[in-house]
């Protein structure tokens, strides 16, 4: 009996877990993004250019990773696909830009990456838009 009941309320843990993940990182993730999009004019010119679309392209490509997806990523809405824009924007950050220097200048970067690979093992829990929808989904 007592083993049922540790299994249990570790279940609601894990939700919780998930919860308070996917809001904190969301949230500290969009400062970011609104702080590229109104300096945009500005950082353009020296923005990686990571994916070979050019500094333009790949600066939104991050803005709306950051903003659009951390969006998601808050609500619990398609957060497994919404992780993925986040992930590799991480990646990046981490292994490209800061050439994997992950106890020094890549360190923030790595602390969201392993967030994000968290919160996609994870999925969105049961405080989410997504369970919701499978909730009504499945009715």
């Amino acid at each position: 009996m007592k083993n049922l009941f540790i299994r249990s309320l570790s279940w609601c843990y894990a939700d919780l877990a998930s919860l308070v993940l996917r809001i904190g990182f969301g949230i500290l993730m969009m400062p970011h993004g609104f702080f590229k999009l109104k300096d945009f004019g500005e950082i353009v010119g020296e923005f990686m250019n990571f994916l070979g679309l050019g500094s333009t392209a790949s600066l939104w490509l991050v803005i709306i990773a950051e903003i659009f997806c951390s969006v998601l990523l808050v609500i619990g809405l398609f957060t497994r696909l919404a992780i993925i824009p986040l992930l590799i924007t991480s990646i990046v950050i981490v292994f490209v830009a800061h050439h994997g220097d992950i106890f020094g200048e890549a360190a923030g970067g790595f602390y969201y990456l392993l967030v994000y690979t968290a919160i996609l093992l994870l999925g969105a829990g049961k405080y989410s838009v997504d369970h919701l929808i499978g909730r009504r989904l499945a009715s």
